[in-house]
């Protein structure tokens, strides 16, 4: 295995963090390698906003490491510099949104492995989304249109002890050969059996089997995943898609 695929292979995610910093150096050879992902056009539809402050990171993503990236789905520098050369750019819509967001999503994936192969732990987060998002592009003078914060990733030096990677699945159900193919029933059993094996470490770590959840499963559909149903849940969904709107990536009315 060669020094890539150990980094690839070495991604964990930290939640806990010294307070020891990533230096500059670190943080802009990490912001190079972002930037150097595969995007649409080679318009790189993102912006990426760089936090240092703790106090505002506790805030807005309940994380608090060296450094905080944010990487926002951002059309604003394409119009803008269509603008400026007398011509009109149209992001408005969903596509454009979906493009945007893979851009900023492979630039993130790029930070975290660059930060991995530096020695530096990260966790990603979307916990902004829960909190005010109109009090946060006020805070970060995020633009109202055309732009939208997609995803926070959070760099320091990880507190506790390695614990080893997470495990994945990759047989039947994720990867398909020449066309998809649905789970048999069969299929299904061995992905409930997969995640009831603690040497796999697929599921999340504070699970515990019981006489009422004997399969993890169980508890991550019944438990887990139920608040999704909540009236919090429901408030969540709104705000999300009046910010989208507001940004001018959904029309109003649909």
């Amino acid at each position: 295995m060669n020094e890539v695929l150990k980094t690839i292979h070495s991604l964990h995610t930290s939640r806990d963090f010294s307070e020891r910093a990533v230096s500059d150096d670190d943080l802009n050879t990490i912001l190079d390698a972002a930037v150097r992902a595969a995007n649409a056009s080679s318009r790189q539809s993102y912006s990426i906003i760089v936090v240092d402050d703790r106090e505002l990171m506790k805030e807005y993503f309940n994380y608090v490491g060296s450094k905080a990236l944010v990487f926002c789905v951002d059309y604003n520098r394409i119009v803008d510099t269509a603008q400026h050369l007398n011509y009109e750019y149209s992001c408005d819509n969903i596509s454009s949104f979906i493009s945007g967001s893979t851009d900023a999503a492979l630039a993130a994936q790029n930070a975290v492995i660059a930060a991995r192969s530096l020695g530096i732990d990260s966790m990603f987060t979307n916990s902004l989304h829960r909190g005010d998002l109109s009090k946060f592009y006020q805070q970060f003078n995020l633009p109202e249109k055309y732009c939208f914060p997609l995803i926070t990733l959070i760099l320091g030096y990880g507190l506790e002890e390695k614990r080893g990677c997470k495990g994945r699945l990759r047989g039947p159900g994720v990867i398909h050969y020449g066309k998809y193919q649905p789970l048999t029933e069969e299929q299904l059993d061995q992905v409930v059996d997969q995640y009831n094996q603690p040497e796999n470490k697929l599921g999340l770590p504070f699970f515990k089997p019981s006489e009422d959840f004997p399969n993890y499963l169980d508890w991550f559909f019944a438990v887990w995943s139920k608040p999704q149903k909540s009236e919090q849940f429901a408030k969540m969904q709104d705000k999300l898609y009046a910010t989208l709107q507001k940004a001018g990536f959904i029309k109003e009315g649909l």
